[in-house]
C-alpha cells in the first residue's frame, strides 16, 4: 500500500503530486481510500489490483425479487434489516458465480494462439476450481491439472486456467466439467493429445447428504496420445511431483 508522507500537506509540490498520483490510479481503473493515520501520513490504498468490477447482466431485479420470496417461505422476514439487502447479494453473487455462460471459452485459446515446433507435454496444475453442483447448487472446490501436446501451435499458459474458470463458472457436475475443458482444448488447438484430471471436496457430501467431510472426487479425460498408458502415467507422476515446492 503506497504511503506518502504529509508533512507538507499545505504545499504547492504535495497538491501536485497528490493530483498526480490519484490521476494515475484513475487510469488503471483502480478504486482508491484516502484515510489519515495518527502520524500525519495519507495512506492512499489500491483496492482492487488485478480484478474488474463485475457487469451484472439483464434479469438482476427479477432475480433478487425471487431470492426475496425463498426467503419469505423458509420462514424468514426479508424486511428485518440483517436481510434487507440479502435478496440483491445473493442475486449479484449468483450472477458471478455464473459469467461463464457469458464467455467463449474458444475465443480465449485462439486469441493467444502462436506457432511452436515444441511437441513435448505442456503442464499446468493446481489450477483453482471453484463451481457449484446442479444438483444442490452448493459449491464444489478444488485443484484441476491439464496438460497437452502441441501440434504446431501452443496457447498462452494463462488461457488454459482461464478455460477452467470459464466452464466452473456455470452450473456443473465435476465428470462434465472435466470433459468439457478437454474437448475445448482438442477442439480449439487440435493438439497430438489433452488430459485433464480434476480433484474436488463437494459441499453437498459435506453438508447434506452422508456428510463425509474428508471425501474427495477425482475426475479424468484424456484423448490422443494420452490413450498410451506410459503417457498418462508421465504425467500423473508430474502432477504428484513436489515441483511446486520451490
Amino acid at each position: 500500500m503506497p504511503i506518502l508522507n504529509c508533512s507538507i500537506l499545505n504545499s504547492e509540490l504535495f497538491n501536485f503530486e497528490l493530483k498526480t498520483l490519484i490521476t494515475k490510479f484513475k487510469t488503471q481503473n483502480s478504486k482508491f481510500k484516502i484515510a489519515f493515520g495518527n502520524n500525519s501520513k495519507l495512506k492512499i490504498q489500491n483496492s482492487k489490483f488485478n480484478m474488474t468490477t463485475p457487469e451484472y447482466r439483464e434479469g438482476l431485479d427479477d432475480l433478487a425479487s425471487h431470492y426475496k420470496s425463498v426467503l419469505s417461505l423458509l420462514g424468514e422476514d426479508p424486511e428485518r434489516e440483517g436481510l434487507q439487502k440479502t435478496p440483491m447479494r445473493v442475486a449479484k453473487a449468483m450472477q458471478v458465480l455464473t459469467r461463464g455462460y457469458e464467455q467463449d471459452p474458444h475465443k480465449v485459446l485462439t486469441d493467444a494462439l502462436f506457432k511452436e515446433d515444441y511437441n513435448q507435454m505442456v503442464i499446468v496444475k493446481d489450477i483453482d476450481v471453484f463451481s457449484l453442483c446442479e444438483h444442490h447448487m452448493l459449491p464444489f472446490y478444488g485443484k484441476a491439472h491439464v496438460a497437452y501436446i502441441p501440434n504446431g501451435y501452443i496457447t498462452g499458459l494463462s488461457k488454459i486456467a482461464r478455460v477452467v474458470d470459464i466452464f466452473s463458472h456455470r452450473l456443473q457436475v465435476q465428470e462434465r466439467l472435466t470433459q468439457q475443458i478437454r474437448e475445448c482444448i482438442e477442439q480449439t488447438l487440435h493438439p497430438l493429445g489433452v488430459m485433464v484430471v480434476i480433484e474436488a471436496k463437494h459441499m453437498c457430501m459435506q453438508m447434506r447428504g452422508v456428510e463425509k467431510m474428508g471425501s474427495i472426487t477425482m475426475t479424468s479425460d484424456f484423448s490422443g496420445a494420452f490413450e498410451q498408458a506410459k503417457t498418462r502415467q508421465e504425467f500423473m507422476n508430474l502432477i504428484n511431483s513436489d515441483s511446486h515446492k520451490f
